[in-house]
């Protein structure tokens, strides 16, 4: 017979201690800050940032783009941000079209601009969308900030990648979302003050 107490026990205390390490860890820490300087720069210099992912990570992309369009902890001004996982018609117009693995790269050539921050989230790193997309931010002098889990991957040579500590998707997503949370809040907290 299952043992559900033993299990909640069990996931409960696996996804703390992967945020212990995420918080002992200084240089992760030092990472997390620049990846929310580099989104503060973005938006004084009036950019926007926009975020990608897949599957679980794709809500995680649309769930931060609107903490930063409507608000995070407190009423303020929109801040502009898009999520490319949401239109369905250009998803599947693209992915016809051109392939699932241009999905991402020709939203970017569309909507990026220089100064702009794209955000990829990847518990593996190695979606092809999002490693296909970095050749259009580059050619569009948009900053790429890579958060994945803790395995070598392809997006290793993004603009800054942010590696999880934890080789377990579900334990990754969770650390993902609370990066995105601070990533959100700092800005917030810079652009409009402490409300």
């Amino acid at each position: 017979m299952i043992d559900y107490k033993k299990l909640i026990e069990d996931q409960v205390r696996d996804s703390a201690q992967v945020k212990l390490e995420l918080l002992q860890n200084q240089e992760l820490l030092g990472q997390i800050e620049q990846a929310a300087r580099i989104c503060v720069k973005a938006y004084k210099d009036g950019c926007k940032t926009i975020w990608a992912g897949n599957g679980g990570s794709a809500a995680d992309a649309q769930h931060m783009a609107g903490e930063m369009v409507s608000k995070f902890c407190f009423d303020r001004p929109a801040l502009p941000s898009i999520a490319l996982t949401t239109d369905t018609s250009i998803i599947t117009a693209i992915g016809n079209d051109y392939g699932f693995d241009q999905l991402f790269k020709r939203q970017i050539l569309a909507n990026g601009c220089k100064g702009d921050v794209f955000i990829g989230i990847s518990t593996s790193g190695n979606s092809k969308n999002l490693v296909e997309a970095l050749e259009a931010c580059r050619s569009r002098g948009i900053t790429t900030i890579a958060i994945t889990g803790s395995k070598k991957c392809l997006m290793d040579d993004w603009d800054l990648v942010i590696k999880v500590p934890s080789a377990k998707t579900p334990r990754i997503q969770e650390c993902q979302t609370l990066i995105g949370h601070i990533l959100c809040g700092i800005v917030e907290q810079e652009m409009f003050g402490n409300n």
